[in-house]
């Protein structure tokens, strides 16, 4: 399920990094630059940036490399050389060489030309650079960095920190920020809460992970990955009637398609007690091939069947399951329905087969339901040897003899 959530959210997370750090940087700063005045820039430098800027935005990025490579950056003032750092450095990120990307926002940074506001987006925009190439130990450092001079960070920032440590499995360290995250959102997206909750479930805070989980639910109710989680919960607390309901949902609405979750559902039926449910979804399952009929279907349907009563829609699954398995226990199993069934030539095939097969847990008593099972047909001399094995049994042999003695009086 890791694997799963980690395609997810990283998906998420590099929309949010690819939207904001080419030159739409400029936008970032209009508000700042409006509040004061911004230091003067030669008019020649400033045109040769115009420029740039407007080639970067067409694409065209040797062309405004080349533009600026016409600027000799000794004689720049640092607010100006931090402008041309600031433009490579989206160039180099539209161009994917996030490492020269950085360099150059670090040399904004080291030039002495931005302000405070402008030193604490850029040092974001290096962090975000790291998580991009998911290196996710230097983003986590450098978004620190950056959290401890910024005033109120917003949820995006808590998300991307809870992603790093996320990512290098410090599950602790997280779950802060991932709760800010969701906290700060005006209206938590998927991936926010789906985070929050990955991380209570990997740290086991299964009653935490709940109303989240009915969060995602509400949001977007066609996942079934929620739905199940949910139920899983919910069994884990031993509440199965929730858990039930956390199946039952998803499986009304169609969207189940695993073996293994129609077969959760028919356990958790048997639970309930609505065994004869749990039978007919098996059945239209194996109908719909959502489910493979292997010895553990058949054993199941035939027991879901056993538990509704219907002994004779058992000896069918029952018959089938007993002759896939490589021992005789589930014969053992099938000559008890037949007996329940008092259809005693089909028992004593069953605890013959049971005892050829071999492997099972208790052969005396195998031997003493098959000496049963003849006795009953009044074979009483084939019946008499089984009686006899089960004289080897110290919880049959009372039994059994009292059979043997039974016989012989006749």
């Amino acid at each position: 399920m890791r694997e799963t959530i980690n395609k997810v959210l990283f998906a998420v997370m590099t929309s949010v990094l690819l939207a904001g750090v080419p030159w739409q940087l400029a936008q970032a700063q209009k508000a700042s630059e409006e509040k004061k005045p911004q230091p003067v820039m030669d008019e020649k430098t400033g045109k040769r940036l115009n420029e740039a800027i407007e080639l970067l935005n067409n694409d065209q990025y040797d062309a405004a490399k080349k533009t600026l490579a016409g600027l000799k950056m000794d004689t720049l003032s640092p607010y100006e050389r931090s402008k041309v750092e600031q433009i490579l450095a989206s160039i180099e990120h539209s161009l994917g060489d996030y490492n020269k990307a950085r360099a150059h926002y670090q040399a904004a940074i080291t030039s002495g030309g931005l302000n405070e506001q402008e030193i604490n987006e850029t040092r974001y925009y290096i962090a975000q650079l790291f998580i991009a190439e998911e290196r996710w130990k230097e983003g986590a450092a450098a978004l620190e960095e950056w959290f401890r001079s910024t005033v109120k960070p917003n949820s995006a920032a808590y998300y991307l920190l809870a992603i790093c440590y996320y990512q290098v499995g410090d599950y602790v360290k997280a779950t802060t920020p991932a709760q800010k995250a969701v906290e700060l959102a005006e209206k938590p997206q998927e991936s926010l809460l789906q985070l929050l909750m990955q991380l209570y479930m990997e740290r086991d805070q299964y009653t935490a992970a709940i109303p989240l989980l009915e969060q995602l639910i509400a949001l977007v109710p066609e996942k079934k990955t929620y739905w199940l989680n949910l139920s899983a919960i919910y069994g884990e607390k031993e509440d199965y009637a929730n858990a039930l309901v956390m199946m039952e949902v998803p499986y009304n609405a169609g969207i189940l398609s695993d073996s293994s979750e129609y077969h959760r559902l028919a356990d958790l039926l048997m639970v309930a007690e609505i065994p004869y449910r749990a039978t007919q979804i098996l059945i239209k399952a194996a109908k719909d091939k959502k489910v493979v009929e292997d010895q553990k279907y058949f054993e199941k349907l035939a027991n879901a069947w056993i538990a509704a009563r219907e002994f004779d829609q058992a000896a069918g699954p029952l018959q089938r399951a007993a002759q896939m398995s490589n021992n005789g226990n589930i014969f053992v199993r099938l000559g008890e329905v037949h007996i329940q069934r008092e259809s005693w030539e089909d028992a004593a095939n069953a605890f013959q087969n049971a005892l050829s097969k071999g492997g099972i847990k208790d052969s005396g008593y195998a031997n003493i339901m098959l000496g049963i099972a003849l006795y009953n047909q009044k074979e009483y001399n084939e019946a008499v040897p089984a009686f006899r094995r089960a004289l080897s049994s110290p919880k049959e042999r009372k039994t059994a003899q009292g059979y043997i003695d039974l016989i012989q009086s006749r």
